[in-house]
């Protein structure tokens, strides 16, 4: 028996679209106190070198230079700051 154009469903369909939407309520603290701590204004100054070096690199043709350094400095900086405000909000 073939079943063409007919969707089977076990459950209201409200239920799966409540489903959906509580689901994308969510948001992960982590990302939160990151997007916080990028404010810092450590975090800005270092975020700026690291843009300055990636607008530098792209803009050269033949370069060995990375921004590796720089985003090194930056991440750790921010992570610095993620550390002591996280664990605060974790239960």
């Amino acid at each position: 028996m073939v079943l063409d154009n007919e969707t089977i469903s076990y459950g209201k369909p409200d239920e799966e679209e409540e489903e959906e939407e509580e689901e994308e309520e969510l948001l992960d603290p982590l990302e939160v106190v990151r997007a916080k701590c990028e404010q810092n204004q450590h975090c800005v100054q270092l975020k700026q070198r690291l843009e300055a070096c990636a607008e530098r690199v792209t803009s050269r043709s033949d370069t060995l230079e990375e921004c590796t350094e720089e985003l090194m400095d930056f991440l750790h900086a921010r992570d610095h700051c993620v550390a002591g405000k996280l664990f605060h909000k974790l239960k």
